[in-house]
């Protein structure tokens, strides 16, 4: 069966982004040649699932093309429908997405965020991974990665990677049914 795995990075004191969506901190552990696992982690999936703020986050990056040309990529929505040229926004049933894809064949599908949509996620108990970039670094305030009024969840701890060069250490988990 697909697996939904969170691929995402957070503050050593739980946030993703500041207040205002300001990720800047994230570069702090930026180093040549260095992506922590992500070119490998990408070759287990084919689908994605992004917060329209994650989604317009990455746009204003302003990159020559979308990073996700070979994804199918959805994008939870409220406020958008239909698709563009690199997505398709959804504002269903979060549970019916996950379902219909889970019985599609493919690879695993990848979310990353934002808050909103890890929090839904967690709260149906759809994510069956996780794997969380802890980067050293205390931002004080901002968007939480895990909000409050989710249930509770046991995770077993699969693997853990330390990375002395920047601090970075990342925490793979498997939700423990």
């Amino acid at each position: 069966m697909r697996k939904v795995v969170l691929y995402i990075a957070m503050s050593l004191d739980g946030y993703i982004a500041t207040e205002d969506d300001n990720i800047d901190f994230l570069s702090l552990v930026e180093r040549p040649g260095e992506d922590y696992g992500y070119r490998a982690f990408q070759q287990t999936v084919d689908t994605l699932i992004w917060g329209r703020r994650t989604y317009e986050k990455v746009l204003s990056f302003g990159m020559p093309e979308f990073p996700h040309k070979d994804k199918k990529c959805y994008v939870l929505s409220t406020t958008r429908t239909g698709h563009d040229e690199n997505v398709e926004f959804y504002g269903g049933d979060l549970k019916d997405l996950i379902s219909a894809l889970r019985q599609q064949p493919g690879k695993d599908i990848y979310c990353d965020g934002g808050g909103e949509v890890v929090y839904s996620l967690l709260k149906e108990r759809l994510i069956d991974k996780l794997i969380i970039s802890v980067i050293p670094h205390l931002l004080g305030s901002g968007i939480r990665l895990f909000k409050d009024g989710r249930p509770e969840q046991h995770l077993t701890l699969t693997q853990s990677l330390t990375f002395p060069a920047s601090g970075l250490v990342q925490l793979w988990f498997d939700r423990k049914d």
